[in-house]
């Protein structure tokens, strides 16, 4: 059976570009009879805030979005935080080690703030790692640790990497695509890159769709599935909704939360129509319900462009301006 999973990071609310993919990833499993699974990734614990979560959950359901595994639901693959899922995360590096694929790295705290969060692409960490400590010898790493505590970097190997991608299509990522990262910081939280294919192995996902901003990211879990003996999961990766800045959705761009679009009044079937134009399943927007939009749900349908949102847009979205 299929199984696919949306996996929020409770570290801000959910915004239109959120419930894009929620609703595209929750439709992928709809339309196949399959098991839909929501996850909270809060395994950074320092920015990820339980009411967040709590607001996540109310906002899906008000969507319509319903969940077969999760937070309220069947705990049958829990469980569904992150935070409470380290042990797995624990026995992977113990592979990775006894394999051979870590090693400790001493470079600055500055070059690693990114691991722990989801990446908006492998470009938000800046230029890949060349390599530093890769190639110190054993007493040079124990000198080393006498003074600072390393994180620990996969080294990948120097085979290409490539896949089918359900919505981008064909991709090949040369040797060497990303540089050698990080699977555990200093301080020991583990990273999303580690966490994330952990658990997706463990609860069977065989299906993932997410934003395109973690395609180039890809690559560096299937490097972790080889290494893992693990099975991955059909990628598919659906354009973003961008500002009219051209740059993904944030809060410079105004309030466009779930929750801020119900305060006002807004209906959920009026957001589910505006989502369900945007990703190219409905030729207008109107008002429609999720599970309406099951029979439309295919791959090939969903449109391979970011979407600009402009003003006038959200503004339609608000009950005063949308049609009675």
């Amino acid at each position: 059976m299929k199984r696919g999973r949306f996996a929020p990071t409770p570290s801000g609310d959910m915004h239109l570009g959120n419930a894009k993919i929620a609703l595209l990833s929750w439709l992928q499993m709809r339309a196949v009879g399959g098991v839909f699974v929501l996850r909270i990734e809060d395994i950074d614990t320092q920015r990820s805030k339980p009411e967040i979560t709590e607001r996540i959950l109310t906002d899906l359901r008000w969507l319509g979005l319903d969940w077969d595994e999760g937070p309220g639901a069947s705990e049958a693959t829990g469980p569904y935080l992150q935070s409470q899922r380290t042990g797995l995360y624990e026995e992977a590096l113990a592979k990775l080690e006894a394999d051979g694929r870590l090693y400790p790295c001493f470079c600055s705290r500055a070059e690693l703030l990114a691991v722990a969060g989801a990446p908006h692409g492998l470009s938000s960490e800046g230029a890949p790692y060349p390599g530093t400590c890769r190639s110190l010898s054993r007493e040079e790493r124990q000198r080393r640790a006498q003074h600072k505590e390393p994180s620990l970097r996969f080294a990948i190997g120097s085979e290409s990497v490539g896949f089918v991608d359900g919505i981008a299509g064909t991709q090949l990522f040369p040797p060497g695509s990303g540089g050698d990262f990080v699977v555990r910081r200093a301080d020991h939280m583990y990273s999303y890159q580690l966490a994330v294919t952990v658990d997706d192995a463990a609860m069977g996902i065989t299906d993932v769709l997410r934003g395109d901003d973690l395609l180039d990211s890809t690559p560096r879990q299937l490097h972790l599935y080889a290494a893992l003996g693990l099975t991955p999961p059909a990628f598919a990766h659906a354009p973003l909704i961008l500002g009219e800045d051209g740059r993904r959705l944030a809060k410079r761009h105004g309030d466009l939360g779930i929750s801020a679009l119900r305060a006002a009044g807004t209906k959920p079937e009026t957001v589910i129509g505006w989502l369900a134009y945007i990703n190219g399943l409905l030729d207008r927007p109107e008002a429609v319900s999720a599970t309406e939009l099951i029979p439309y749900f295919q791959l090939d349908r969903i449109s391979r462009e970011p979407f600009i949102l402009t003003e006038a847009m959200v503004r339609r979205l608000l009950p005063s301006a949308s049609p009675s």
